[in-house]
Protein backbone atom coordinates (compact mmCIF):
# COMPACT_ATOMS: atom_id res chain seq x y z
CA UNK A 1 0.00 0.00 0.00
CA UNK A 2 1.15 3.54 -0.89
CA UNK A 3 1.40 5.82 1.88
CA UNK A 4 -0.64 9.22 1.32
CA UNK A 5 1.62 11.98 0.32
CA UNK A 6 2.99 14.94 3.17
CA UNK A 7 3.59 16.91 0.87
CA UNK A 8 1.34 20.70 0.60
CA UNK A 9 1.12 22.60 -2.40
CA UNK A 10 2.79 26.03 -1.20
CA UNK A 11 0.57 28.88 -1.28
CA UNK A 12 1.05 31.29 -4.75
CA UNK A 13 3.52 34.26 -3.78
CA UNK A 14 2.96 37.74 -4.50
CA UNK A 15 4.75 37.44 -7.86
CA UNK A 16 2.45 34.35 -9.11
CA UNK A 17 -0.90 36.48 -8.01
CA UNK A 18 0.50 39.90 -9.38
CA UNK A 19 2.06 39.44 -12.37
CA UNK A 20 0.22 40.63 -15.74
CA UNK A 21 -0.25 38.24 -18.36
CA UNK A 22 1.21 39.90 -20.88
CA UNK A 23 4.71 39.56 -18.99
CA UNK A 24 4.00 35.88 -18.52
CA UNK A 25 3.32 35.97 -22.43
CA UNK A 26 6.21 37.80 -23.24
CA UNK A 27 8.45 35.44 -21.46
CA UNK A 28 7.20 32.50 -23.17
CA UNK A 29 8.16 33.76 -26.33
CA UNK A 30 5.99 35.80 -28.64
CA UNK A 31 6.45 35.18 -32.24
CA UNK A 32 5.38 36.82 -35.60
CA UNK A 33 2.84 34.64 -36.09
CA UNK A 34 1.06 35.04 -32.97
CA UNK A 35 1.70 39.23 -33.62
CA UNK A 36 0.09 38.94 -36.70
CA UNK A 37 -3.05 36.88 -35.18
CA UNK A 38 -3.37 39.55 -32.53
CA UNK A 39 -3.15 42.41 -34.75
CA UNK A 40 -6.21 41.00 -36.89
CA UNK A 41 -8.20 40.13 -33.48
CA UNK A 42 -7.38 43.60 -32.28
CA UNK A 43 -9.18 45.08 -35.62
CA UNK A 44 -12.08 42.95 -35.70
CA UNK A 45 -12.71 44.14 -32.25
CA UNK A 46 -12.16 47.45 -32.53
CA UNK A 47 -14.78 47.63 -35.30
CA UNK A 48 -17.27 46.01 -32.79
CA UNK A 49 -16.18 48.62 -30.43
CA UNK A 50 -16.09 51.81 -32.38
CA UNK A 51 -20.20 52.15 -32.51
CA UNK A 52 -20.86 50.40 -28.94
CA UNK A 53 -18.47 52.43 -27.23
CA UNK A 54 -20.26 55.66 -28.47
CA UNK A 55 -23.95 53.88 -28.14
CA UNK A 56 -23.21 53.24 -24.45
CA UNK A 57 -21.76 56.68 -23.66
CA UNK A 58 -24.97 58.06 -25.28
CA UNK A 59 -27.26 56.20 -23.32
CA UNK A 60 -25.13 56.72 -20.05
CA UNK A 61 -25.74 60.07 -20.22
CA UNK A 62 -22.42 61.45 -21.67
CA UNK A 63 -21.34 62.41 -25.04
CA UNK A 64 -19.94 59.65 -27.44
CA UNK A 65 -16.75 60.73 -27.06
CA UNK A 66 -16.21 59.56 -23.68
CA UNK A 67 -17.40 56.15 -24.96
CA UNK A 68 -13.98 55.92 -27.20
CA UNK A 69 -11.82 57.26 -24.56
CA UNK A 70 -13.01 54.55 -21.83
CA UNK A 71 -12.17 51.87 -25.38
CA UNK A 72 -8.93 53.61 -25.63
CA UNK A 73 -7.32 54.83 -22.45
CA UNK A 74 -9.75 51.98 -19.71
CA UNK A 75 -8.92 49.40 -22.61
CA UNK A 76 -5.45 49.76 -23.20
CA UNK A 77 -4.53 49.18 -19.56
CA UNK A 78 -6.62 46.78 -18.74
CA UNK A 79 -4.82 44.42 -21.22
CA UNK A 80 -1.55 45.25 -20.87
CA UNK A 81 -1.84 44.83 -16.60
CA UNK A 82 -4.67 42.52 -16.61
CA UNK A 83 -4.39 39.22 -15.35
CA UNK A 84 -6.40 37.75 -18.22
CA UNK A 85 -4.87 36.90 -21.66
CA UNK A 86 -7.81 37.48 -23.53
CA UNK A 87 -9.53 40.38 -21.47
CA UNK A 88 -10.68 43.40 -23.71
CA UNK A 89 -12.11 46.47 -21.54
CA UNK A 90 -14.36 49.73 -22.51
CA UNK A 91 -17.28 50.84 -21.33
CA UNK A 92 -19.92 48.40 -20.89
CA UNK A 93 -23.82 48.24 -21.30
CA UNK A 94 -24.23 47.10 -17.72
CA UNK A 95 -23.08 50.28 -16.21
CA UNK A 96 -25.40 53.01 -17.75
CA UNK A 97 -28.57 52.67 -15.32
CA UNK A 98 -25.22 53.52 -12.63
CA UNK A 99 -23.50 56.42 -15.10
CA UNK A 100 -26.34 58.27 -16.53
CA UNK A 101 -27.70 58.40 -12.23
CA UNK A 102 -25.11 59.81 -11.23
CA UNK A 103 -24.51 62.14 -14.10
CA UNK A 104 -27.84 63.29 -13.37
CA UNK A 105 -27.09 63.41 -9.54
CA UNK A 106 -23.46 64.92 -9.18
CA UNK A 107 -22.77 66.49 -12.66
CA UNK A 108 -20.11 65.20 -15.01
CA UNK A 109 -17.37 66.48 -12.65
CA UNK A 110 -19.09 64.17 -10.01
CA UNK A 111 -18.90 61.19 -12.40
CA UNK A 112 -15.59 61.67 -12.73
CA UNK A 113 -14.25 61.75 -9.20
CA UNK A 114 -16.65 58.15 -8.73
CA UNK A 115 -14.62 56.60 -11.47
CA UNK A 116 -11.56 57.68 -9.79
CA UNK A 117 -12.85 56.58 -6.79
CA UNK A 118 -13.90 53.09 -8.20
CA UNK A 119 -10.74 52.46 -9.27
CA UNK A 120 -8.93 53.10 -5.91
CA UNK A 121 -11.35 50.77 -4.53
CA UNK A 122 -10.41 48.19 -7.38
CA UNK A 123 -6.67 48.17 -6.45
CA UNK A 124 -7.39 47.54 -2.85
CA UNK A 125 -9.67 44.92 -3.43
CA UNK A 126 -7.09 43.43 -5.73
CA UNK A 127 -4.27 44.36 -3.52
CA UNK A 128 -6.12 42.37 -0.40
CA UNK A 129 -6.84 39.31 -2.63
CA UNK A 130 -10.27 39.51 -2.29
CA UNK A 131 -10.42 38.81 -5.79
CA UNK A 132 -11.54 34.67 -5.60
CA UNK A 133 -14.34 36.10 -3.03
CA UNK A 134 -16.29 37.77 -5.48
CA UNK A 135 -17.28 34.57 -7.24
CA UNK A 136 -19.49 33.50 -3.91
CA UNK A 137 -22.09 35.50 -5.18
CA UNK A 138 -24.98 33.96 -5.52
CA UNK A 139 -26.19 32.65 -9.41
CA UNK A 140 -29.56 33.89 -8.63
CA UNK A 141 -28.39 37.28 -7.28
CA UNK A 142 -26.65 37.70 -11.13
CA UNK A 143 -29.29 36.69 -12.76
CA UNK A 144 -31.49 38.74 -11.37
CA UNK A 145 -29.51 41.85 -11.39
CA UNK A 146 -28.42 42.01 -14.89
CA UNK A 147 -31.80 41.30 -15.67
CA UNK A 148 -32.75 44.31 -14.40
CA UNK A 149 -30.08 46.18 -16.03
CA UNK A 150 -30.78 45.05 -19.07
CA UNK A 151 -34.55 45.88 -18.72
CA UNK A 152 -33.43 49.58 -17.50
CA UNK A 153 -31.20 49.83 -20.62
CA UNK A 154 -33.78 48.73 -23.08
CA UNK A 155 -36.39 51.41 -21.21
CA UNK A 156 -33.68 54.22 -21.45
CA UNK A 157 -33.84 53.63 -25.56
CA UNK A 158 -37.22 53.70 -26.10
CA UNK A 159 -36.86 57.86 -26.44
CA UNK A 160 -34.32 57.53 -29.19
CA UNK A 161 -35.61 54.46 -30.78
CA UNK A 162 -39.00 56.36 -31.92
CA UNK A 163 -37.69 59.43 -32.41
CA UNK A 164 -39.54 61.08 -29.29
CA UNK A 165 -39.01 64.47 -28.46
CA UNK A 166 -38.20 64.33 -24.87
CA UNK A 167 -38.64 67.29 -22.47
CA UNK A 168 -37.56 65.38 -19.66
CA UNK A 169 -35.79 62.18 -19.05
CA UNK A 170 -35.66 61.77 -15.36
CA UNK A 171 -33.39 58.71 -14.67
CA UNK A 172 -35.25 56.68 -12.53
CA UNK A 173 -37.84 54.12 -14.59
CA UNK A 174 -40.76 54.72 -13.14
CA UNK A 175 -40.73 58.89 -14.11
CA UNK A 176 -39.00 57.72 -17.01
CA UNK A 177 -42.19 55.88 -18.66
CA UNK A 178 -44.29 58.14 -17.26
CA UNK A 179 -42.33 60.82 -19.45
CA UNK A 180 -42.34 58.58 -22.43
CA UNK A 181 -46.02 58.10 -22.50
CA UNK A 182 -46.78 61.54 -22.19
CA UNK A 183 -44.78 62.40 -25.59
CA UNK A 184 -45.54 59.25 -27.11
CA UNK A 185 -47.90 60.92 -30.12
CA UNK A 186 -44.39 62.85 -31.31
CA UNK A 187 -42.69 59.80 -32.65
CA UNK A 188 -40.80 60.34 -35.93
CA UNK A 189 -41.56 57.32 -38.74
CA UNK A 190 -38.29 57.78 -40.24
CA UNK A 191 -36.08 57.27 -36.21
CA UNK A 192 -38.86 54.17 -36.02
CA UNK A 193 -37.75 52.96 -39.76
CA UNK A 194 -34.22 53.34 -38.65
CA UNK A 195 -33.94 51.57 -35.56
CA UNK A 196 -35.58 48.87 -37.03
CA UNK A 197 -33.94 48.64 -39.83
CA UNK A 198 -30.63 48.33 -37.87
CA UNK A 199 -31.74 45.97 -35.19
CA UNK A 200 -32.97 43.68 -38.40
CA UNK A 201 -29.66 43.74 -39.96
CA UNK A 202 -27.91 43.23 -36.58
CA UNK A 203 -30.09 40.17 -35.66
CA UNK A 204 -29.93 39.01 -39.04
CA UNK A 205 -26.01 39.14 -39.90
CA UNK A 206 -25.55 37.50 -37.20
CA UNK A 207 -27.72 34.47 -37.78
CA UNK A 208 -26.46 34.29 -41.87
CA UNK A 209 -23.46 35.79 -41.51
CA UNK A 210 -21.51 35.73 -38.54
CA UNK A 211 -18.30 36.73 -39.44
CA UNK A 212 -19.43 40.31 -40.50
CA UNK A 213 -19.37 42.73 -38.25
CA UNK A 214 -22.88 43.34 -38.34
CA UNK A 215 -23.13 46.36 -35.67
CA UNK A 216 -20.96 48.56 -37.66
CA UNK A 217 -22.78 47.77 -41.00
CA UNK A 218 -26.08 48.16 -39.70
CA UNK A 219 -24.79 51.62 -38.08
CA UNK A 220 -22.97 52.69 -41.35
CA UNK A 221 -25.65 52.10 -43.58
CA UNK A 222 -27.95 54.07 -41.13
CA UNK A 223 -25.59 56.65 -41.45
CA UNK A 224 -25.55 56.74 -45.03
CA UNK A 225 -29.33 56.83 -45.58
CA UNK A 226 -29.87 59.82 -43.47
CA UNK A 227 -26.93 61.84 -45.83
CA UNK A 228 -28.64 60.42 -48.90
CA UNK A 229 -32.13 61.00 -48.09
CA UNK A 230 -31.78 63.98 -45.59
CA UNK A 231 -34.13 61.83 -43.28
CA UNK A 232 -35.64 63.88 -40.34
CA UNK A 233 -34.00 62.04 -37.77
CA UNK A 234 -31.39 63.38 -34.49
CA UNK A 235 -27.84 62.59 -35.20
CA UNK A 236 -24.37 62.36 -33.43
CA UNK A 237 -24.13 65.73 -35.18
CA UNK A 238 -27.03 67.35 -34.38
CA UNK A 239 -27.30 66.35 -30.52
CA UNK A 240 -23.65 66.42 -29.47
CA UNK A 241 -22.23 68.74 -32.41
CA UNK A 242 -19.98 65.50 -33.43
CA UNK A 243 -16.91 63.93 -32.20
CA UNK A 244 -13.10 64.91 -31.80
CA UNK A 245 -10.29 63.14 -33.21
CA UNK A 246 -8.22 63.24 -31.13
CA UNK A 247 -7.83 62.29 -27.04
CA UNK A 248 -8.21 65.39 -24.73
CA UNK A 249 -5.48 66.39 -22.34
CA UNK A 250 -4.97 64.54 -18.99
CA UNK A 251 -6.75 66.70 -15.76
CA UNK A 252 -8.00 65.89 -12.70
CA UNK A 253 -11.95 66.26 -11.47
CA UNK A 254 -12.68 68.94 -8.69
CA UNK A 255 -11.87 66.85 -5.67
CA UNK A 256 -13.03 68.11 -2.67
CA UNK A 257 -14.09 66.32 0.84
CA UNK A 258 -17.90 67.22 0.53
CA UNK A 259 -17.61 65.89 -3.07
CA UNK A 260 -16.06 62.80 -2.17
CA UNK A 261 -18.72 62.07 0.31
CA UNK A 262 -21.46 62.90 -2.17
CA UNK A 263 -20.64 60.45 -4.84
CA UNK A 264 -19.37 58.00 -2.56
CA UNK A 265 -22.49 55.28 -2.99
CA UNK A 266 -22.03 55.80 -6.77
CA UNK A 267 -17.81 54.81 -6.56
CA UNK A 268 -19.40 51.83 -4.33
CA UNK A 269 -21.63 50.97 -6.81
CA UNK A 270 -19.18 51.49 -9.61
CA UNK A 271 -16.24 49.05 -8.24
CA UNK A 272 -18.63 46.26 -7.10
CA UNK A 273 -20.26 46.22 -10.67
CA UNK A 274 -16.94 46.51 -12.19
CA UNK A 275 -15.44 43.50 -9.95
CA UNK A 276 -18.09 41.33 -10.80
CA UNK A 277 -18.41 42.22 -14.41
CA UNK A 278 -14.77 41.86 -15.23
CA UNK A 279 -14.43 38.87 -12.99
CA UNK A 280 -17.31 37.22 -14.99
CA UNK A 281 -15.41 38.28 -18.36
CA UNK A 282 -12.49 36.94 -17.57
CA UNK A 283 -13.93 33.37 -16.39
CA UNK A 284 -16.00 33.27 -20.11
CA UNK A 285 -12.93 33.64 -21.84
CA UNK A 286 -11.36 30.77 -19.50
CA UNK A 287 -13.80 28.93 -20.08
CA UNK A 288 -13.41 29.29 -24.02
CA UNK A 289 -9.86 28.58 -24.28
CA UNK A 290 -8.76 26.78 -20.96
CA UNK A 291 -6.78 29.01 -19.61
CA UNK A 292 -6.90 30.36 -16.02
CA UNK A 293 -6.71 33.91 -15.08
CA UNK A 294 -5.68 36.02 -12.18
CA UNK A 295 -8.65 37.35 -10.59
CA UNK A 296 -6.54 40.10 -8.26
CA UNK A 297 -4.43 40.92 -10.94
CA UNK A 298 -7.27 41.55 -12.89
CA UNK A 299 -8.72 43.59 -10.33
CA UNK A 300 -5.62 45.73 -9.41
CA UNK A 301 -5.78 46.44 -13.82
CA UNK A 302 -9.14 47.65 -13.53
CA UNK A 303 -8.90 49.68 -10.92
CA UNK A 304 -5.56 51.78 -12.34
CA UNK A 305 -7.51 51.92 -15.81
CA UNK A 306 -10.47 53.70 -14.09
CA UNK A 307 -8.49 56.19 -12.51
CA UNK A 308 -6.61 56.41 -16.17
CA UNK A 309 -9.77 56.58 -17.65
CA UNK A 310 -11.35 59.26 -15.12
CA UNK A 311 -8.53 61.92 -15.54
CA UNK A 312 -8.77 61.41 -19.49
CA UNK A 313 -12.60 62.09 -19.36
CA UNK A 314 -13.51 58.64 -19.88
CA UNK A 315 -16.76 56.75 -17.80
CA UNK A 316 -16.18 53.98 -15.90
CA UNK A 317 -14.33 50.72 -17.70
CA UNK A 318 -14.34 46.95 -16.94
CA UNK A 319 -14.28 43.56 -18.93
CA UNK A 320 -16.68 43.15 -21.45
CA UNK A 321 -18.35 40.05 -22.01
CA UNK A 322 -19.13 40.11 -25.55
CA UNK A 323 -15.97 41.98 -26.87
CA UNK A 324 -13.68 39.57 -25.07
CA UNK A 325 -15.50 36.62 -26.42
CA UNK A 326 -15.08 38.16 -29.95
CA UNK A 327 -11.41 38.66 -29.26
CA UNK A 328 -11.07 34.98 -28.71
CA UNK A 329 -13.14 34.24 -31.74
CA UNK A 330 -10.85 36.03 -33.71
CA UNK A 331 -7.65 34.07 -32.81
CA UNK A 332 -6.22 36.39 -30.39
CA UNK A 333 -3.63 34.91 -28.42
CA UNK A 334 -2.25 37.37 -26.05
CA UNK A 335 -3.13 40.66 -24.32
CA UNK A 336 -1.42 42.44 -27.49
CA UNK A 337 -5.23 41.91 -29.01
CA UNK A 338 -6.68 44.12 -26.92
CA UNK A 339 -4.24 46.93 -26.64
CA UNK A 340 -4.12 46.62 -30.46
CA UNK A 341 -7.95 46.63 -30.35
CA UNK A 342 -7.36 50.11 -28.20
CA UNK A 343 -4.82 51.56 -30.63
CA UNK A 344 -7.19 51.08 -33.64
CA UNK A 345 -9.90 53.06 -31.25
CA UNK A 346 -7.68 55.33 -31.48
CA UNK A 347 -7.09 55.72 -35.28
CA UNK A 348 -10.65 55.40 -36.04
CA UNK A 349 -11.23 58.50 -34.01
CA UNK A 350 -8.55 60.31 -36.14
CA UNK A 351 -9.54 58.95 -39.73
CA UNK A 352 -13.64 58.76 -39.25
CA UNK A 353 -14.30 61.40 -36.81
CA UNK A 354 -16.19 63.98 -39.32
CA UNK A 355 -18.43 61.08 -40.45
CA UNK A 356 -19.59 60.21 -37.27
CA UNK A 357 -21.71 63.43 -37.18
CA UNK A 358 -23.91 61.32 -39.50
CA UNK A 359 -24.75 58.58 -37.16
CA UNK A 360 -28.71 58.04 -36.11
CA UNK A 361 -29.18 58.10 -32.78
CA UNK A 362 -31.85 55.86 -33.67
CA UNK A 363 -29.47 53.07 -35.03
CA UNK A 364 -27.20 53.43 -31.78
CA UNK A 365 -30.27 52.43 -29.53
CA UNK A 366 -31.38 49.88 -32.28
CA UNK A 367 -27.83 48.63 -31.04
CA UNK A 368 -28.31 48.92 -27.37
CA UNK A 369 -32.03 47.42 -27.76
CA UNK A 370 -30.15 44.29 -29.28
CA UNK A 371 -27.79 44.15 -25.72
CA UNK A 372 -30.49 44.40 -23.73
CA UNK A 373 -31.85 42.20 -25.01
CA UNK A 374 -29.26 39.56 -25.56
CA UNK A 375 -27.51 40.67 -21.76
CA UNK A 376 -31.16 39.74 -20.43
CA UNK A 377 -30.94 35.84 -18.53
CA UNK A 378 -34.29 34.97 -19.72
CA UNK A 379 -33.34 31.35 -19.94
CA UNK A 380 -31.75 31.17 -16.61
CA UNK A 381 -34.40 33.38 -14.71
CA UNK A 382 -37.26 31.45 -16.34
CA UNK A 383 -35.34 28.06 -15.02
CA UNK A 384 -34.46 29.54 -11.25
CA UNK A 385 -38.09 30.76 -11.05
CA UNK A 386 -39.16 27.27 -12.07
CA UNK A 387 -36.43 25.31 -9.80
CA UNK A 388 -37.42 26.46 -6.19
CA UNK A 389 -39.06 28.71 -4.29
CA UNK A 390 -36.18 29.95 -2.32
CA UNK A 391 -34.60 30.80 -5.94
CA UNK A 392 -37.53 32.24 -7.41
CA UNK A 393 -37.84 34.62 -4.45
CA UNK A 394 -34.34 35.30 -4.40
CA UNK A 395 -34.15 36.38 -8.21
CA UNK A 396 -37.42 38.21 -8.65
CA UNK A 397 -36.24 40.07 -5.72
CA UNK A 398 -32.79 41.35 -6.50
CA UNK A 399 -34.71 42.15 -10.02
CA UNK A 400 -37.15 44.03 -8.75
CA UNK A 401 -34.83 46.13 -6.24
CA UNK A 402 -32.62 46.62 -9.16
CA UNK A 403 -35.23 47.92 -11.62
CA UNK A 404 -37.20 49.96 -8.53
CA UNK A 405 -34.30 50.90 -6.07
CA UNK A 406 -30.92 50.80 -7.42
CA UNK A 407 -28.00 47.72 -8.02
CA UNK A 408 -26.43 47.99 -4.67
CA UNK A 409 -29.44 47.32 -2.46
CA UNK A 410 -30.22 44.58 -5.06
CA UNK A 411 -27.14 43.20 -4.33
CA UNK A 412 -26.62 43.34 -0.79
CA UNK A 413 -30.81 42.11 -0.41
CA UNK A 414 -30.23 39.61 -2.91
CA UNK A 415 -26.74 38.08 -1.39
CA UNK A 416 -28.60 37.87 2.18
CA UNK A 417 -31.51 36.54 0.83
CA UNK A 418 -29.63 34.08 -1.02
CA UNK A 419 -27.13 33.68 2.01
CA UNK A 420 -30.35 32.82 4.36
CA UNK A 421 -31.26 30.10 1.72
CA UNK A 422 -28.08 28.52 1.69
CA UNK A 423 -27.76 28.37 6.21
CA UNK A 424 -31.30 27.00 5.59
CA UNK A 425 -30.51 24.22 2.99
CA UNK A 426 -27.77 23.56 5.19
CA UNK A 427 -29.28 23.56 8.13
CA UNK A 428 -31.54 20.48 6.45
CA UNK A 429 -29.42 18.34 5.33
CA UNK A 430 -27.71 18.52 9.07
CA UNK A 431 -29.47 15.31 10.73
CA UNK A 432 -29.31 13.18 13.59
CA UNK A 433 -29.20 9.19 13.11
CA UNK A 434 -29.76 6.89 16.54
CA UNK A 435 -29.89 3.31 16.88
CA UNK A 436 -29.85 2.38 13.18
CA UNK A 437 -27.42 0.71 11.16
CA UNK A 438 -25.46 2.73 9.12
CA UNK A 439 -25.71 0.42 6.19
CA UNK A 440 -28.92 -0.76 5.43
CA UNK A 441 -29.31 -4.69 5.16
CA UNK A 442 -30.75 -4.47 1.57
CA UNK A 443 -27.40 -2.73 0.19
CA UNK A 444 -24.33 -3.98 -0.52
CA UNK A 445 -21.66 -2.77 2.51
CA UNK A 446 -19.49 0.21 1.67
CA UNK A 447 -16.08 -0.50 3.67
CA UNK A 448 -15.86 3.15 3.65
CA UNK A 449 -18.16 3.72 6.70
CA UNK A 450 -18.23 3.14 9.98
CA UNK A 451 -19.61 -0.52 10.78
CA UNK A 452 -23.22 -0.27 12.95
CA UNK A 453 -23.11 -2.85 16.06
CA UNK A 454 -26.82 -3.16 15.86
CA UNK A 455 -26.94 -5.16 19.15
CA UNK A 456 -26.50 -1.83 21.12
CA UNK A 457 -30.27 -1.02 20.19
CA UNK A 458 -31.52 -3.59 22.41
CA UNK A 459 -29.29 -2.00 24.88
CA UNK A 460 -31.08 0.48 27.40
CA UNK A 461 -27.73 1.52 28.76
CA UNK A 462 -25.99 2.70 25.61
CA UNK A 463 -27.32 5.48 23.51
CA UNK A 464 -25.37 5.97 19.93
CA UNK A 465 -26.37 8.81 17.97
CA UNK A 466 -24.49 9.92 14.57
CA UNK A 467 -24.64 13.41 13.26
CA UNK A 468 -24.57 13.63 9.59
CA UNK A 469 -23.47 16.78 7.11
CA UNK A 470 -22.37 19.80 8.32
CA UNK A 471 -22.78 21.02 11.91
CA UNK A 472 -23.19 24.59 12.31
CA UNK A 473 -25.39 27.41 13.87
CA UNK A 474 -28.17 26.65 11.43
CA UNK A 475 -28.66 23.12 12.31
CA UNK A 476 -26.80 23.66 16.12
CA UNK A 477 -30.26 24.28 18.11
CA UNK A 478 -32.05 21.06 16.43
CA UNK A 479 -29.52 18.74 16.54
CA UNK A 480 -28.71 20.05 19.95
CA UNK A 481 -31.89 19.61 21.48
CA UNK A 482 -31.75 16.09 20.43
CA UNK A 483 -29.10 14.74 21.90
CA UNK A 484 -29.94 16.89 25.06
CA UNK A 485 -33.20 15.12 25.60
CA UNK A 486 -31.70 11.97 25.77
CA UNK A 487 -28.11 13.43 27.53
CA UNK A 488 -29.51 11.61 30.99
CA UNK A 489 -31.56 8.32 29.90
CA UNK A 490 -28.76 6.31 29.65
CA UNK A 491 -25.25 4.92 31.17
CA UNK A 492 -23.04 5.65 28.33
CA UNK A 493 -23.50 7.79 25.64
CA UNK A 494 -21.77 7.74 21.55
CA UNK A 495 -21.92 10.69 19.09
CA UNK A 496 -20.39 9.45 16.15
CA UNK A 497 -18.50 12.81 14.35
CA UNK A 498 -16.79 10.55 11.31
CA UNK A 499 -19.97 12.07 8.67
CA UNK A 500 -19.34 15.59 9.76
CA UNK A 501 -17.19 17.42 7.58
CA UNK A 502 -17.22 21.02 9.26
CA UNK A 503 -18.34 21.85 12.98
CA UNK A 504 -18.67 25.92 14.18
CA UNK A 505 -18.32 27.80 17.35
CA UNK A 506 -22.01 27.41 17.92
CA UNK A 507 -22.58 23.50 17.36
CA UNK A 508 -19.63 23.39 19.55
CA UNK A 509 -21.04 24.90 22.00
CA UNK A 510 -24.39 22.96 21.87
CA UNK A 511 -22.31 19.73 22.33
CA UNK A 512 -20.29 21.39 25.45
CA UNK A 513 -23.70 21.62 27.01
CA UNK A 514 -24.75 18.37 26.10
CA UNK A 515 -21.51 17.13 28.20
CA UNK A 516 -22.33 19.02 31.00
CA UNK A 517 -25.90 17.58 31.46
CA UNK A 518 -24.34 13.99 31.13
CA UNK A 519 -21.45 14.88 33.61
CA UNK A 520 -23.81 15.88 35.91
CA UNK A 521 -25.85 12.56 35.53
CA UNK A 522 -22.64 10.36 35.61
CA UNK A 523 -23.53 9.58 31.89
CA UNK A 524 -20.34 8.44 30.01
CA UNK A 525 -19.82 10.41 26.78
CA UNK A 526 -17.90 8.99 23.84
CA UNK A 527 -16.92 11.15 20.87
CA UNK A 528 -15.91 9.12 17.85
CA UNK A 529 -14.79 9.59 14.45
CA UNK A 530 -13.63 13.17 14.96
CA UNK A 531 -11.61 14.97 12.91
CA UNK A 532 -8.46 17.03 13.87
CA UNK A 533 -10.42 20.15 13.14
CA UNK A 534 -13.38 18.95 14.66
CA UNK A 535 -11.99 17.89 17.49
CA UNK A 536 -9.95 20.77 17.59
CA UNK A 537 -13.05 23.30 17.89
CA UNK A 538 -14.65 20.88 20.60
CA UNK A 539 -11.65 21.10 22.83
CA UNK A 540 -11.80 25.10 22.47
CA UNK A 541 -15.23 25.08 23.85
CA UNK A 542 -14.62 22.95 26.60
CA UNK A 543 -15.79 19.43 25.28
CA UNK A 544 -12.51 17.62 26.45
CA UNK A 545 -11.37 14.97 29.29
CA UNK A 546 -12.33 13.90 31.82
CA UNK A 547 -15.86 14.23 31.22
CA UNK A 548 -15.54 13.59 27.28
CA UNK A 549 -13.72 10.18 25.83
CA UNK A 550 -12.67 10.55 22.14
CA UNK A 551 -11.92 7.58 20.62
CA UNK A 552 -10.72 7.25 16.89
CA UNK A 553 -14.03 4.95 15.45
CA UNK A 554 -17.29 4.18 16.18
CA UNK A 555 -16.22 0.02 16.78
CA UNK A 556 -13.60 1.77 19.55
CA UNK A 557 -16.54 3.93 21.52
CA UNK A 558 -18.87 0.88 21.29
CA UNK A 559 -16.63 -1.15 22.71
CA UNK A 560 -15.47 1.24 25.20
CA UNK A 561 -19.38 2.08 26.37
CA UNK A 562 -19.86 -1.87 26.47
CA UNK A 563 -16.58 -2.10 28.76
CA UNK A 564 -17.84 0.93 31.12
CA UNK A 565 -21.76 0.08 31.51
CA UNK A 566 -20.39 -3.70 31.96
CA UNK A 567 -17.72 -2.42 35.13
CA UNK A 568 -20.46 -0.36 36.36
CA UNK A 569 -22.96 -3.53 36.59
CA UNK A 570 -20.06 -4.95 38.08
CA UNK A 571 -19.75 -2.62 41.07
Amino acid sequence: MVPASTDRLEPPSAADLFTPKLITVLREGYRLADFRADLFAGLTVAIVALPLSMAIAIASGVTPERGLYTAAIGGFLISALGGSRFQIGGPAAAFTVLVAGCVARQGLDGLLLATLMAGVFLILIGALRLGSYIKFIPYPVTVGFISGIATILFVGQIGDLLGLRMVNNPADILPKLEAIGAVLPTFTPSAVAVSITTVVLIVGLRRYAPRLPGILIAVVLGALAVALFKLPVETVGTRFGGIPSTLPAPHLPEISWAKMVAVLPDAISFALLGAIESLLSAIVADGMTGRRHRSNMELVAQGIANIASAIFGGICATGTVARTATNVRSGARSPLAGMFHALFVVLFMVVAAPLASYIPLAGLAGVLAVVSWNMAEKQAFATLVRSSWGDAVVVIATFTLTVLVGLTPAIVVGFALGALLFLHRMARSASVEAHVPLVPEDEADDMSRPRYDASIAADPDVAVYRITGAFFFGAAATVGSVLDRIADRHKAFVIDFSAVPFIDSTAANAIESVARKAHKNDVLLLVSGASVETRKTLNAHGVQGPEVRFVTSLDEAVAAAHAAVGSRSAT
